[in-house]
């Protein structure tokens, strides 16, 4: 299994890091479902239907390989995929990086780095 750098665009800064392509395509998935979500609530919301919103379940992603990759975002505290944040851990035996980036950030650099590989 062939592994590129993966770089993720953060608030203030970025990381690379070996990522393959195959666990990019994984979380470019969990990512869609994730926007979907998103859209689907804040469609909702712009439509103006009252009442108490369903809860939707947080997203949770976790990639074991070079590095481990956990990405987490509770889709219930944003009011639209654009305004949405992330929580990102990134570690290994000497480090731990835990950081917040923006979801369509994220959703891009993935969309990049797959053009690159494939």
């Amino acid at each position: 299994m062939s592994t590129s750098k993966l770089t993720l665009n953060l608030v203030e800064g970025a990381i690379s890091f070996e990522f393959s392509p195959e666990a990019a395509r994984n979380l470019q998935g969990v990512i869609a479902q994730l926007m979907q979500q998103l859209k689907s609530v804040a469609a909702k919301n712009a439509a103006g239907i009252s009442g108490k919103p369903t809860p939707q379940k947080p997203t949770e992603y976790q990639y074991t390989g070079d590095v481990f990759l956990e990405i987490y975002c509770n889709p219930n505290i944003w009011p639209s995929p654009f305004a949405a944040k992330v929580l990102i851990t990134l570690r290994d035996e000497r480090i731990r990086i835990t950081t917040e980036a923006e979801l369509t950030r994220l959703n891009e650099d993935i969309s990049q780095y797959l053009e690159q590989v494939d």
